[in-house]
């Protein structure tokens, strides 16, 4: 078992639902994160005041999966987020020890489903 952990750009979200779905990964959590990396960020100005944005706003998404689905799983997460420019994001695979689903006990590989 693996936990897929993603950080993509928010406005491909949508992108990368719909390439898990055509995967059979329909299991995830998504939240709302904010990083920077190679970007550096950007500067704006407010009222005449320049200030500098180096906090970039991005979308966590984190997906366990049996280890048959791992490279689907990493596969179709690229197919939907990737552009080609600095700032798609990076995709991180911790091995997961233990799963439990709460409403049944079922443990690891039953429990991810």
């Amino acid at each position: 078992m693996k936990l897929i952990i993603a950080y993509i750009q928010p406005h491909k979200l949508n992108d990368v639902k719909q390439a898990l779905y055509n995967a059979k990964v329909c299991k995830m959590s998504v939240t709302n994160a904010v990083g920077c990396g190679e970007q550096h960020g950007y500067e704006e100005s407010y009222r005449g005041i320049k200030f500098e944005v180096n906090l970039l706003k991005k979308v966590r998404l984190e997906i366990a999966v049996n280890q048959d689905f791992v490279e689907k799983t990493i596969a179709a997460i690229i197919e939907g987020a990737r552009t080609g420019e600095i700032g798609d994001g990076k995709i991180f695979i911790v091995d997961l020890a233990e799963c439990v689903r709460i409403r049944t006990g079922e443990r690891d590989g039953d429990a991810i489903g």
